[in-house]
């Protein structure tokens, strides 16, 4: 199933038709504790009629009460942050275990390596990957497709970040500017000949790092940036998130889906755009397409079809894990993107400092989007290459994936067939472009150094 608001453009605002106050969060809280008993009834319930030993397991009415009672208590329940379950992967032919380590961390975000432990023998360098995900009301698993096409040939590093919930006021705030310093600190960390793969959401600070760092000749700037389904200019072609934000301002934003964390959460106090909120705005987009996959999922579980079942419980079980995100951020984001529309009219500053593309001349550019994306409109992307001018032209590409919509940019059959092998082909080239030119700088040296000793 593929959902096409699955994963939001850039922290997007969606119209809930709500106001919401601080007392709202302490309701949903005291709403979904009071829920507790039914849903533990309903569990009950659906193991006494699962159970062989019943009379009724084998009846439709005792399936029926089975499979009510299961949606009830998943359409219920409160769904906690994935796994990552990428325990292997192929390479080549041979199947090697993958071990997930946290190689940078700040309270806002850690950074995630996928380690490919390889027995007994070296292998060739393959290209480093940096997916920055999008922080937009799910977690960082959202991306486990796009990580596990990757592996195979390069060695990945994602963002995983964290919901604003569960970080306590005492740590400080997080807006969209401490978001593009995360970025630039990242690529510090992980010592430069690295490529970035920013999905969705990133694109923008992804961007203004990489113009901060170019313009600042630092020696860790990434090799290529592939900006995919990113809402760089979202004056071109506006879907309904765009002119949602431009009709209402940020102003009133600030005023309606702004609320305090309550206890006993470790964020208790810290303002926030809540999950619960934004997962209100997803289900609303496509409301009809939801109650529908329910409906299946009930008549699955009466007729036994496990597997289609299986493949249910396995979409919602991440569309439905969601996280509150910084008001800061939130705030930020929705003004600079959607509001002012200030980075491509090159108004976008961070911390005080211009944000200048056309400063970005060493890294490769390529874009990436959905002929059908109603999230990032088309051609929102691609507006990038207007920007950054002085990227050399053949070291810029842009790709229109044809038959996909947003989730289908960094997810799916398509991607995995169509878009991933793109952007394998993309680094490849570029690394050894980069390699290349490493040789002819040995090359020269070395050349000086001999006529020195002859002279």
């Amino acid at each position: 199933m593929a959902i096409g608001e699955f994963g939001g453009a850039a922290a997007a605002p969606v119209d809930n038709g709500i106001l919401l106050s601080t007392p709202l969060y302490w309701l949903y809280e005291m709403s979904h504790a009071a829920l507790n008993p039914a849903r533990a009834w309903a569990d009950a319930t659906r193991l006494f009629f699962k159970n062989p030993l019943n009379p009724f397991y084998h009846s439709t009415f005792g399936k029926s009460v089975a499979a009510a009672a299961e949606v009830f208590e998943r359409a219920t329940r409160r769904y906690r942050r994935p796994e990552w379950r990428i325990s292997s992967t192929l390479v080549g032919a041979e199947r090697v275990p993958v071990q997930i380590s946290t190689v940078w961390e700040r309270p806002f975000c850690r950074l995630r390596h996928f380690e490919r432990v390889f027995a007994n023998r070296p292998r060739r360098p393959q290209p480093r990957l940096l997916i920055v995900a999008p922080l937009s009301g799910h977690h960082a698993t959202l991306l486990r497709g796009t990580v596990e096409a990757f592996l195979s040939n390069h060695d990945v590093y994602i963002t995983e970040w964290s919901d604003a919930r569960v970080v306590p006021l005492s740590l400080g705030r997080f807006d969209l500017d401490d978001y593009i310093d995360y970025v630039i600190s990242m690529l510090h960390a992980l010592g430069g000949d690295i490529h970035v793969v920013a999905v969705c959401q990133p694109a923008v600070p992804v961007l203004a790092a990489a113009a901060l760092m170019e313009a600042d000749q630092d020696p860790y700037v990434p090799l290529s940036m592939t900006l995919m389904g990113g809402p760089i200019d979202t004056r071109v072609n506006p879907t309904i998130v765009n002119t949602l934000a431009e009709r209402r301002g940020s102003d009133w934003f600030r005023r309606n889906v702004i609320t305090k964390v309550p206890f006993p959460n470790p964020g208790f106090m810290r303002d926030v755009y809540p999950g619960f909120l934004q997962l209100h705005g997803f289900l609303s987009m496509n409301l009809d397409r939801h109650i529908e996959a329910h409906k299946q999922l009930f008549l699955n579980l009466v007729r036994g079809d496990g597997d289609s079942a299986q493949k249910h419980k396995e979409f919602y079980d991440e569309y439905l894990a969601v996280m509150d995100l910084a008001a800061e951020y939130y705030l930020q984001t929705v003004d600079t993107v959607f509001v002012r529309h200030a980075l491509p009219l090159g108004e976008m500053t961070h911390r005080g400092r211009r944000i200048e593309p056309t400063r970005i001349k060493r890294i490769a550019l390529l874009t990436i989007e959905g002929e059908h994306d109603d999230i990032s409109g088309r051609g929102q992307t691609e507006a990038a290459h207007r920007l950054c001018v002085n990227i050399p032209r053949d070291r810029k590409v842009h790709w229109l994936q044809p038959g996909v919509g947003h989730y289908g940019v960094f997810n799916g059959s398509r991607f995995r067939a169509e878009i991933a092998p793109r952007i394998g082909d993309f680094v490849s080239s570029i690394s050894q472009s980069q390699r290349a030119a490493r040789g002819d700088g040995v090359t020269a040296r070395r050349a000086r150094h001999a006529a020195l000793q002859q002279a």
